[in-house]
This record gives structure tokens, C-alpha cells and sequence, in this order.
């Protein structure tokens, strides 16, 4: 059977068994209220996982469920970083929530899930707006150094992506977020670091160069500074934590 084939008899099969999808508008207009911070207006547009008007993606319950809601975090996120959120934080939640999915073992952990990230990402939006954090330049760099930490930047590159000289952006940057461009660059990369020690098995050698530092040696002098401890005692610390949840 090929696609046009399965098509027309999906078609079928979702008017027989009286499944039809959800309100095109209706639904956008739910994303954008999340989008605009629009509290109120999400409250008035929620529904539930799990109403006759959502499409079958399996025939487990469960399953069918966590598919939806996994879609569902995808699409807000990528309203949430058009609305303005940075995309390291909107990914990071995004990260976070589906990791949250795939543990959920019944349709009502789903639903209550559901609730959760939708007024999460609804409220951090509405107070990203209220409170108006950075200029539109500096998202730009904050998204281009996430997309870029396993890449050696130039304050050059950031300047130009965010359309400034190298001048006023460093400037900029300092004021409205509190420290130089290297200073944020060196802290996400050890963000990064963190991560990569917690899930992963990535050695300490591979996540120095993968994230750019000059050398292992230099790697774990910048990390002990920022966290406080080296990354193995860091990673046999999590590790441990891990196993004993």
C-alpha cells in the first residue's frame, strides 16, 4: 500500500470510527496564547490529552498518549523560542519534559503532565514579556553560542550574526547581561560539561576538545573553578545519585 493508498484509508477508517483532529485555529490559537504569555487565555483553551477529537498515532493507550504529548512539547517549544524564549533554556525544558514522558506509566501521569508544561512554559512566557529580559541582538548571540559551543567563535562571528560592531556589542552584553561574551561563553560550556558528565560516558579528554578547551589540563582547572570540583568527583558524585533514585 503506498502512501496516497494509506492516506484515503486512514480517512476512512477516522470517519468510521468518528476520530476527526483538532480544530486547526482553535489549536493555534491555543500555541499562541502560550506563545504570548496569555495565562488566562491557555486556561480557556486547554484540553486535555485524550478527548475524542485527538488522532489515533497507536493502538496502546499509553503509547498513544506519550506520542501526542511529545508533539505537543515540540510544537510549544518552537512557539516559545519565536515568542522570544532563549533556545537554550526552551530546549532545555523541552529536554527535561520528554525525559519526564517516557516515565510515565499511566494515562492519568500523562494527563497531569499534560497540565504541568503547558502552564510552565505558559507562565515563564508571560513573564519573559513582562519583564522583557534582553534586546532582540543579544537572544541572537545567546542562540548562536548554543548552536555553537563544540565550535571555536570570534566576539567577529557574534557580532556579525547579531548585525553590531564588535564594539558595541561587547558593550551591550556586559550591561544587560552581567558579564563579557567569553565569561558566558566559558559558563555554558561548563553547563554543557555538567551535562555531558551526568548522561553520558563521554571521557573528560573528549569532552574538553568536543567543547572546545585548549587542553584536558585547562578543561578541569576551568571546571573545578566554576563548580567547585573536578569532573570526576563531579561525575562519581551524580552518578551515585543516580543510582540510588
Amino acid at each position: 500500500m503506498n502512501i496516497e493508498q494509506k492516506l484515503t484509508h486512514q480517512a476512512f477508517l477516522n470517519r468510521e470510527q468518528s476520530i476527526s483532529h483538532l480544530a486547526y485555529e482553535r489549536e493555534n490559537a491555543f500555541f499562541s496564547a502560550i506563545q504570548n504569555g496569555d495565562v488566562a487565555g491557555v486556561q480557556a483553551l486547554y484540553e486535555p490529552l485524550g478527548t475524542s477529537e485527538m488522532g489515533k498515532l497507536s493502538e496502546n493507550p499509553l503509547r498513544n498518549l506519550q506520542y501526542h504529548l511529545i508533539i505537543t512539547v515540540a510544537l510549544i517549544t518552537r512557539s516559545c523560542i519565536e515568542g522570544g524564549m532563549v533556545m537554550e533554556e526552551a530546549y532545555n525544558l523541552s529536554d527535561i519534559y520528554i525525559q519526564s514522558v517516557d516515565k510515565c506509566k499511566s494515562e492519568e501521569e500523562i494527563r497531569m503532565l499534560h497540565r504541568e508544561l503547558v502552564m510552565d512554559y505558559a507562565q515563564r512566557m508571560h513573564l519573559l514579556k513582562k519583564q522583557n529580559r534582553y534586546p532582540k541582538a543579544i537572544i541572537v548571540v545567546m542562540d548562536y553560542i548554543y548552536d555553537n559551543l563544540h565550535t571555536r567563535m570570534t566576539i567577529g562571528e557574534l557580532a556579525d550574526a547579531a548585525g553590531l560592531s564588535v564594539t558595541y556589542l561587547s558593550k551591550l552584553f556586559r550591561k544587560e547581561v552581567g558579564m563579557t561574551v567569553k565569561e558566558y561563553i566559558t559558563r555554558k560550556r561548563i553547563q554543557a560539561a555538567e551535562n555531558m558528565l551526568r548522561y553520558s560516558e563521554f571521557s573528560c579528554l573528549a569532552i574538553s576538545d568536543y567543547l572546545c578547551f585548549s587542553s584536558e589540563s585547562h578543561f578541569i582547572q576551568v571546571f573545578r573553578k566554576h563548580t567547585g570540583e573536578t569532573p570526576k568527583r563531579y561525575r562519581e558524585k551524580y552518578f551515585r545519585v543516580r543510582h540510588e533514585e
